[in-house]
C-alpha cells in the first residue's frame, strides 16, 4: 500500500505527463496546420495573375518563298502583389524573387523558355537567348517599373514571359497578306503541341528581414490562342496558395 505522500507524488507525476503530452499535441497540431495553411495574415498578398497570350511570326531572311515565318507562341505573365489592408503594421518590400522556374515540357514542340523584360520603348519582351532566365529579381523602389525590374515597395507588378520559339515553319507563295493570328492553325499545331504547366517559387523579402515564400503552378492552355491568335487569362482565386515564413 502507498502512503498519502507517495500517492500524491504519483498523481502529480501523472498530471505533469498529461500536461506535457497535451503541450506536445498542441505544438504538433500547430505545426501541421502551418504546413497545410501557412501564414494567416501576410503584409502583402498576391491578388491577381494575368497571362497575355499571342502568336508571333518571325520572317526568315533571304528565302525564295514569298512568305517564310518561324512561328512562336508567347505567354506574358503579370503577377499583382498588393498591400494587405488587414495587416496592422507598416512593412516595406525590399525585393521579390521568382526562383526555381520549372517548365513541364511533356510533348511541347519548339523551344520553350522563360524570358526577362527588356528596356525597349517598343517591346516588353524579346525571345532572344540573352534574355532567357531561370530566375528573376525585382528590387523594391518608390515606383514600379517592369522593364527595369523594379516593384513599388508598397506593392506592384512583377512579370516574366514563358515563350515557345520555333514551334513551326509557315511557308507560302500566296500573294495575299498572311493572317498572323492563324499561323498556328495554318501549320497544323494542336493543343497538345503547346499546352503545359510551369511552376515557380515567389519570395517576398521585406526590409525588416522577414521573408515569405510560396510555390505557384500555372496551367498554360492552348485552345483559344490557337483559334484566335491572342488570349487573355485572369486568375484571382488563390485559396490554395500557401505562404510560409522562411526567415526572421
Amino acid at each position: 500500500m502507498y502512503n498519502k505522500s507517495t500517492k500524491k507524488k504519483i498523481i502529480n507525476t501523472i498530471v505533469i505527463i498529461i500536461i506535457f503530452f497535451a503541450i506536445l499535441c498542441a505544438i504538433g497540431l500547430y505545426i501541421l496546420r502551418y504546413q497545410i495553411k501557412g501564414e494567416s495574415n501576410l503584409p502583402f498578398n498576391i491578388t491577381k495573375i494575368i497571362i497575355a497570350q499571342n502568336v508571333e511570326g518571325i520572317e526568315k531572311e533571304n528565302q525564295p518563298e514569298r512568305w517564310n515565318f518561324l512561328v512562336s507562341e508567347n505567354n506574358d505573365i503579370y503577377i499583382y502583389i498588393e498591400k494587405n489592408s488587414n495587416y496592422n503594421k507598416t512593412e516595406i518590400i525590399e525585393s521579390v524573387n521568382i526562383n526555381n522556374i520549372v517548365i513541364n515540357k511533356n510533348n511541347t514542340k519548339g523551344e520553350p523558355n522563360c524570358y526577362k523584360p527588356i528596356q525597349d520603348e517598343n517591346s516588353m519582351f524579346n525571345n532572344l537567348e540573352e534574355n532567357i532566365i531561370t530566375q528573376i529579381t525585382y528590387i523594391g523602389d518608390l515606383e514600379s517599373n517592369i522593364k527595369e525590374q523594379k516593384i513599388s515597395n508598397q506593392g506592384g507588378i512583377v512579370a516574366f514571359r514563358y515563350g515557345i520559339s520555333n514551334i513551326s515553319n509557315y511557308i507560302s507563295n500566296d500573294s495575299e497578306e498572311v493572317d498572323y493570328s492563324k499561323l498556328l492553325q495554318l501549320t497544323n499545331i494542336v493543343e497538345d503541341d503547346i499546352k503545359t504547366t510551369i511552376s515557380f517559387d515567389i519570395i517576398i523579402n521585406l526590409t525588416t528581414g522577414k521573408k515569405y515564400q510560396t510555390n505557384i503552378n500555372l496551367d498554360i492552355p492552348a485552345k483559344d490562342v490557337i483559334e484566335k491568335g491572342t488570349n487573355g487569362i485572369e486568375i484571382t482565386d488563390f485559396s490554395d496558395l500557401v505562404f510560409k515564413r522562411i526567415d526572421n
